[in-house]
């Protein structure tokens, strides 16, 4: 079986994303009055009274710079959740394969090519076995040997969770 990682926002984008968004806002920190917003830096729930901000993120234009693909329309950006200082990402340790993957809960499995274009997309409603399920959907997504890598999205508000890249 074929293990896939889940890529949360790399640490060298957060830095900038702290200061200034992907759509040019600067960062405006708050505190987190409740707890549950997924937090894209380290890949877990907010808790209450932690300094976070709302910031606009651009996954697949930050992958293209890095392999010099070239997206064009489907460079898209929008809302993530961070912590408002360094958090240290996803904690080592962690025991669950995959982070937001409470059951019931809607995603758009949304594939990419080499050059950045969708390729084809897959509804997932996460199953009670949320690991299996997901493992399901990327292998059928890399079955597909265009497919580069799968951004994982809620439908609820269309907004970006995780990225998991073909396996090498």
């Amino acid at each position: 079986m074929t293990t896939y990682t889940v890529r949360a926002i790399e640490p060298a984008a957060l830095v900038r994303l702290r200061v200034v968004d992907d759509a040019g806002r600067p960062c405006v920190p708050f505190t987190a009055a409740e707890a549950g917003d997924p937090l894209r830096c380290c890949l877990r729930g907010v808790e209450p009274g932690e300094r976070i901000a709302l910031v606009s993120y651009a996954p697949l234009r930050r992958w293209a710079a890095e392999t010099g693909a070239g997206p064009g329309a489907y460079d898209e950006q929008g809302p993530v959740f961070i912590h408002a200082e360094e958090c240290g990402g996803p904690a080592a340790g962690r025991t669950e394969a995959y982070p937001f993957d409470r059951p019931g809960a809607l995603r758009v499995l949304r594939r990419y090519d080499a050059e950045g274009r969708i390729v084809g997309g897959r509804l997932l409603e996460i199953p009670q076995e949320a690991t299996a399920g997901f493992d399901k959907a990327f292998g059928e997504a890399f079955a597909d040997p265009r497919v580069a890598l799968v951004h994982v999205r809620a439908v609820e508000y269309g907004c970006f969770q995780f990225e998991v890249r073909r396996p090498v």
